[in-house]
Protein backbone atom coordinates (compact mmCIF):
# COMPACT_ATOMS: atom_id res chain seq x y z
CA UNK A 1 0.00 0.00 0.00
CA UNK A 2 1.23 3.21 -1.18
CA UNK A 3 2.18 5.87 1.85
CA UNK A 4 -0.93 8.90 1.88
CA UNK A 5 0.69 12.11 0.64
CA UNK A 6 0.02 15.38 3.10
CA UNK A 7 -1.11 17.81 0.87
CA UNK A 8 -1.47 20.58 3.18
CA UNK A 9 1.73 19.41 4.73
CA UNK A 10 3.84 19.53 1.27
CA UNK A 11 2.11 23.31 1.19
CA UNK A 12 3.13 24.32 5.25
CA UNK A 13 -0.83 25.12 5.49
CA UNK A 14 -3.56 23.61 7.61
CA UNK A 15 -6.99 22.45 6.32
CA UNK A 16 -8.73 25.16 6.71
CA UNK A 17 -6.81 27.31 4.15
CA UNK A 18 -8.72 29.50 1.75
CA UNK A 19 -7.87 29.68 -1.65
CA UNK A 20 -5.56 32.56 -0.94
CA UNK A 21 -3.51 31.17 1.74
CA UNK A 22 -3.07 27.84 -0.57
CA UNK A 23 -2.29 30.00 -3.86
CA UNK A 24 0.25 32.33 -1.59
CA UNK A 25 1.56 29.34 -0.23
CA UNK A 26 2.32 27.79 -3.39
CA UNK A 27 4.29 31.06 -4.97
CA UNK A 28 6.12 30.30 -1.74
CA UNK A 29 7.17 27.22 -1.97
CA UNK A 30 7.53 27.27 -5.84
CA UNK A 31 9.98 30.05 -5.80
CA UNK A 32 11.93 28.06 -2.74
CA UNK A 33 12.01 25.10 -4.60
CA UNK A 34 12.38 25.72 -8.27
CA UNK A 35 15.17 23.86 -10.19
CA UNK A 36 16.05 27.03 -12.15
CA UNK A 37 16.77 29.05 -8.79
CA UNK A 38 17.48 25.97 -5.77
CA UNK A 39 20.46 24.10 -6.97
CA UNK A 40 19.81 21.11 -4.45
CA UNK A 41 19.46 17.76 -6.20
CA UNK A 42 16.43 17.39 -4.85
CA UNK A 43 14.98 20.19 -6.21
CA UNK A 44 13.15 19.14 -8.73
CA UNK A 45 11.40 16.26 -6.83
CA UNK A 46 9.93 18.63 -4.31
CA UNK A 47 8.77 20.90 -7.30
CA UNK A 48 6.62 18.17 -8.89
CA UNK A 49 5.42 17.97 -4.69
CA UNK A 50 4.40 20.69 -4.72
CA UNK A 51 2.65 20.86 -8.03
CA UNK A 52 0.65 17.88 -7.18
CA UNK A 53 -0.45 19.25 -3.90
CA UNK A 54 -0.98 22.39 -5.81
CA UNK A 55 -3.28 20.94 -8.10
CA UNK A 56 -5.18 19.11 -5.82
CA UNK A 57 -5.90 21.57 -3.39
CA UNK A 58 -6.66 24.56 -5.36
CA UNK A 59 -9.25 23.23 -7.58
CA UNK A 60 -12.50 22.66 -4.98
CA UNK A 61 -13.62 19.33 -6.23
CA UNK A 62 -10.32 17.22 -6.20
CA UNK A 63 -9.76 18.69 -2.63
CA UNK A 64 -13.24 17.88 -1.26
CA UNK A 65 -12.16 14.21 -2.85
CA UNK A 66 -8.68 14.17 -1.32
CA UNK A 67 -10.24 15.36 2.47
CA UNK A 68 -12.88 12.82 2.05
CA UNK A 69 -11.01 9.54 0.48
CA UNK A 70 -6.98 10.76 0.51
CA UNK A 71 -4.91 10.88 -2.28
CA UNK A 72 -5.49 7.46 -3.85
CA UNK A 73 -8.82 8.37 -5.32
CA UNK A 74 -8.50 12.19 -6.88
CA UNK A 75 -7.44 11.07 -10.14
CA UNK A 76 -8.75 11.07 -13.42
CA UNK A 77 -10.79 8.29 -14.61
CA UNK A 78 -14.75 8.51 -15.45
CA UNK A 79 -16.83 10.71 -13.47
CA UNK A 80 -13.04 11.91 -12.17
CA UNK A 81 -12.81 9.18 -10.19
CA UNK A 82 -9.97 7.46 -10.01
CA UNK A 83 -9.50 3.40 -10.63
CA UNK A 84 -11.36 1.57 -7.09
CA UNK A 85 -12.94 4.92 -6.18
CA UNK A 86 -16.89 5.86 -5.98
CA UNK A 87 -18.30 4.88 -9.76
CA UNK A 88 -15.75 1.62 -9.75
CA UNK A 89 -14.66 1.30 -13.34
CA UNK A 90 -13.78 -1.73 -15.33
CA UNK A 91 -9.87 -2.64 -13.87
CA UNK A 92 -9.23 -5.43 -15.93
CA UNK A 93 -6.90 -6.00 -19.60
CA UNK A 94 -8.24 -4.30 -22.75
CA UNK A 95 -8.34 -8.22 -24.01
CA UNK A 96 -10.68 -8.96 -21.53
CA UNK A 97 -13.28 -6.82 -22.63
CA UNK A 98 -14.79 -8.56 -25.35
CA UNK A 99 -14.40 -11.90 -23.34
CA UNK A 100 -16.70 -10.68 -21.16
CA UNK A 101 -19.01 -9.07 -23.02
CA UNK A 102 -19.18 -12.06 -25.03
CA UNK A 103 -19.48 -14.53 -21.84
CA UNK A 104 -22.60 -12.14 -20.94
CA UNK A 105 -26.55 -13.76 -20.83
CA UNK A 106 -29.29 -12.05 -20.81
Amino acid sequence: MATQKDYYGVLGINKNATDDEIKKAYKSMAKKYHPDLNKSPDAAEKMKEINAAYDVLKDPEKRARYDQFGDENIGGGAGGWGPGGPGGGFQGRPEDISATACSMTY
